[in-house]
């Protein structure tokens, strides 16, 4: 790794491009990182420190945690180890990715990049409703993902905060962990299909359609909803299925494609439609998991050293060794 890129103040100038810029501190990113870094590519990892696997306080379905993990405890492990194999890390914040010939510029808050890879791991953000209370519950009580939180709730009051399909699916699907499931639609209209309509009448899972007030909850676990009219309800843990935000602005701003859902498209070795472009993680397709996310971000690691190693050869430009024995 070339540290001389570094100034005193830890800033990267532009004249020399890295050969790998990932975008993201998430799972994807650090994972990648860590790969680049153990093939002794030239890799620069930029963050805003937003991942939401902080969010996450008890993650208990990551592969070697069987007594769970916090979020941010193994968001602070993975960046550890992308150091110690030589990624240089820098916080900032990237507002435009251009590619000009061979070479990708990337514009951040007062400095500018160049690299001749760049990985997008930029993920996703979840909604979560605007209800008092709801801060204080997020990743305690206040949860988004049935596949990473459901078992946990076995038996207890669960609430669906929600009114599409997904919510009706999260409601149904909920029936196995717990008998006492209801969806509140927080005042919105209901607009789930006439099918799964049919399901939550034929499996007669409660409705409530009040807006709620606030989120009861003692130092973040959940004991009540509030509702503007009408009786409180009681609940000990709830999911919230407002949507998602893909932060695809950088991708997109570069050429990418994306989906209709706003995930950029990429192909099975992580390369989006702009060559030299790779995005991994939640920002695309993949079902948005831990675990999975730091997946992808190897197997971006993986493609990216390999086209690098096959443009040396195109360029001549592999190291070069006397071939005399000493």
């Amino acid at each position: 790794m070339d540290k001389a890129r570094q100034n005193s103040e830890g800033i990267a100038p532009a004249v020399i491009p890295w050969d790998v810029i990932i975008i993201g501190g998430g799972l994807a990113g650090l994972s990648a990182a860590i790969y680049l870094g153990r093939s002794r590519r030239d890799t620069l990892l930029i963050h805003t420190n937003r991942s939401m696997a902080q969010w996450e306080k008890d993650v208990q379905n990551y592969l070697g945690f069987p007594d769970g993990i916090e979020g941010s405890v193994l968001l602070a492990r993975g960046m550890q180890q992308a150091l110690r194999f030589g990624a240089v890390v820098m916080k900032d914040d990237i507002s435009s990715l251009v590619p000009d010939g061979d070479i990708f510029c990337l514009t951040g808050s007062g400095t500018m990049y160049r690299a001749r890879r760049v990985l997008v791991a930029t993920g996703l953000t979840h909604l979560p409703p605007q209800i008092p209370g709801v801060r204080e519950c997020l990743g305690r009580s206040l949860f988004f993902c049935k596949d990473c939180d459901a078992f946990r709730l076995q038996g207890q009051h669960i609430v669906i905060i929600g009114w599409n399909n997904e919510a009706a699916d999260y409601a149904l699907a909920m029936l196995a962990f717990s008998c006492h499931v209801i969806i509140c639609t927080n005042g919105r209209v209901m607009q789930w299909d006439a099918v799964r309509a049919g399901w939550l009448n034929e499996y007669d899972v409660p409705i409530r359609q009040g807006r709620i007030h606030s989120l009861v909850h003692n130092n973040g676990q959940l004991t009540s909803l509030t509702f503007e009219l009408g009786k409180s309800l009681k609940v000990d843990a709830a999911f919230t299925t407002r949507g998602d935000v893909y932060h695809h602005d950088l991708a997109a701003g570069a050429g990418a494609e994306l989906d209709e859902e706003g995930q950029v498209i990429i192909d099975h070795s992580m390369r989006t439609t702009v060559p030299g472009l790779y995005a991994a993680g939640c920002v695309t397709p993949s079902n948005c998991q831990m675990i999975i996310a730091a997946g992808q971000g190897a197997l971006a690691g993986q493609v990216i050293n390999r086209d690098l190693f096959e443009d040396s050869l195109k360029r001549h430009a592999l190291p070069r060794y006397s071939n005399r024995m000493n």
